[in-house]
């Protein structure tokens, strides 16, 4: 349920030692009169549970859990000051040193007190005297260090586990703005490519204008709407790339010599939207639209629901002033974000040929 795991730990442990009170009240008053276990002058807590007992000495009943309750909250006095303060405080921000002596004065200061009150509570002398008249002898402190060094390994747990998770948070946090800072690079730098694009036809006053503005659009709306989902579907991220590629086609005036190899298992099958698109964005402009003569590009696509292998292959003749640009990086940075360590990406460029692979793991 989920007020449960809403419940920080002291207040479960209340709960836990208020529960263990009532039954052992109940456990205690259902062994009245019982001579196995009460000899008139002592009383041993049996394993007995007698209800109609418990309603006609309900005062009886309610008298030893709330001293019952009186006595686990001894301990749990200590163990919550460990909790709240000992611990996150002292400890995590002074040292074990300062720990112990804090929690020798804690001890030393408070244990005569509990000690008294302890040893005054009726039900004390009815169990046959379990705590001692003096409230300064040695097991009244040795249990109150009892509770600390057995609540110590815990709480020390439970604060590795809250600050790994918030670690574990931060850091996700710190990706996911790094990711969308590295998409908010993305989408401008298609819009300058896709932009150039337009205004070469238009210069042409090509009949493909109006058709080429309707598929830019579409392109435009799988950009800004669906790439702003985490993951799309295989399916969509082809058809982007194939209408990409007719729209290159289109503009180009140079023979283009295209191949598109693919084998897709399973379109459904789910991928980080706009990462192939950058191998063939820059196929075009640091190669094909470089070309002097006749131009390639060989694009091969095989996927399953395990993996991913895209490798994009094409002329390479870079112009004097040629950089990579933000693309190649930006890919880079996503691939790290988002497919740690399941990711291989490999470029090389000999003999006027370009080619760029991806392997990404899915699982």
């Amino acid at each position: 349920m989920k007020w449960i795991r809403r419940l920080s730990l002291e207040k479960a442990v209340l709960i836990s030692i208020t529960a263990l009170a009532l039954l052992l009240g109940a456990m205690a008053v259902s062994s009245l009169g019982n001579p196995a276990y009460d000899t008139g002058t002592q009383l041993l807590i049996g394993f007995e549970m007698d209800f109609l007992k418990i309603a006609t000495r309900f005062p009886t009943f309610a008298g030893y859990s709330l001293q019952l309750l009186t006595m686990y909250l001894a301990g749990y006095f200590f163990f919550y000051i460990n909790s709240r303060w000992l611990v996150p405080h002292i400890l995590k921000e002074r040292g074990i040193l300062h720990y112990l002596l804090y929690a020798a004065a804690l001890i030393g200061v408070f244990y005569p007190f509990w000690g008294q009150l302890l040893t005054s509570l009726p039900l004390s002398k009815v169990l046959g005297g379990v705590f001692s008249a003096n409230p300064f002898v040695a097991e009244n402190a040795f249990g109150a260090m009892l509770v600390l060094l057995i609540s110590l390994p815990v709480l020390l747990a439970i604060q590795w586990a809250r600050q790994n998770s918030l670690i574990t948070a931060l850091q996700h946090e710190k990706s996911q703005a790094e990711l969308d800072l590295l998409k908010q690079q993305l989408n401008p730098h298609f819009f300058f490519n896709t932009l150039n694009n337009l205004y070469a036809l238009s210069l042409q006053r090509s009949e493909l204008t109006p058709e080429t503005i309707l598929q830019l659009s579409e392109l435009m709306r799988y950009v800004i709407y669906k790439a702003r989902e985490p993951f799309v579907r295989m399916e969509d991220e082809v058809k982007y790339l194939r209408d990409y590629l007719q729209l290159q086609k289109i503009r180009l005036k140079k023979s283009l010599d295209l191949q598109w190899d693919e084998e897709i298992e399973d379109g459904s099958v789910a991928i980080a939207p706009l990462l192939l698109i950058v191998f063939v964005e820059n196929a075009f402009k640091h190669g094909v639209e470089n070309a002097e003569g006749p131009s390639f590009l060989a694009i091969s696509l095989k996927a399953d629901r395990h993996s991913v292998h895209f490798t994009c292959k094409n002329s390479h003749e870079p112009a004097p002033d040629a950089h990579t640009g933000i693309g190649l990086t930006n890919l880079r940075k996503r691939l790290a974000l988002l497919y740690p360590a399941k990711h291989r990406l490999a470029t090389r460029a000999a003999d006027g040929v370009f080619v760029a692979s991806l392997e990404i793991d899915l699982l």
